[in-house]
């Protein structure tokens, strides 16, 4: 008995996929990836902020760069507007609706490279329980080894849709229809 379950852990173990030299795990945890948004206020100014929890990997590869893909998560009740009235009422159902939702995702599908580095990332962007198909162009920062011995790859991109195509309908004036998502990404190699 004891041998047949080591030679089946055994078997799982060398089934099991291991990590490419390909794949890199999002550096949250050294504050080196960062989720910002941009939108108008009230056509006077533009109200900053960003998402303080998430995480995600992705998977590059130079020679092969058609078959990169990543994948994020984020925490919605994390949003940090700098303002914590403000951050309270972006937290309720008038805006994201943490509470049901409590988090968004992005999923690559595919990704046209641009022979730089960077290209036009495919995925399903989810908020708010809508999922939907996008597109936006990514750049690569860079890439190679850190002073500590780790490779890293950088990238960054953005992304701008309607607050109603997610189902947010609060009335903030014609200026602010539209939100702005900036992604710069950092990952170390696994």
């Amino acid at each position: 008995m004891k041998k047949t379950l080591l030679a089946a852990a055994l078997t799982t173990l060398l089934a099991a996929p291991a990590a490419s030299a390909n794949d890199y795990v999002i550096d949250t945890e050294g504050a080196h990836a960062f989720i910002q948004f941009k939108i108008n206020h009230l056509g006077y100014s533009w109200l900053l902020g960003r998402f303080n929890d998430f995480e995600g990997s992705f998977s590059y590869d130079e020679s092969n760069p058609e078959a990169a893909s990543v994948e994020v998560t984020i925490d919605t009740a994390s949003i940090d507007s700098n303002h914590g009235e403000r951050d309270t009422h972006l937290r309720s159902g008038d805006f994201l609706d943490v509470e049901k939702f409590p988090q968004s995702t992005f999923v690559s599908t595919g990704f046209e490279p641009d022979g730089n580095g960077g290209g036009v990332l495919h995925g399903e962007f989810t908020l708010r329980g809508v999922t939907k198909e996008i597109k936006f162009e990514v750049d690569q920062v860079g890439a190679g080894e850190d002073p500590w011995g780790n490779t890293r790859r950088g990238f960054e991109g953005s992304y701008t849709f309607a607050l109603a195509d997610y189902g947010i309908d609060y009335e903030l004036g014609p200026d602010a229809e539209e939100v702005e998502i900036y992604l710069s990404i950092e990952g170390i190699q696994q």
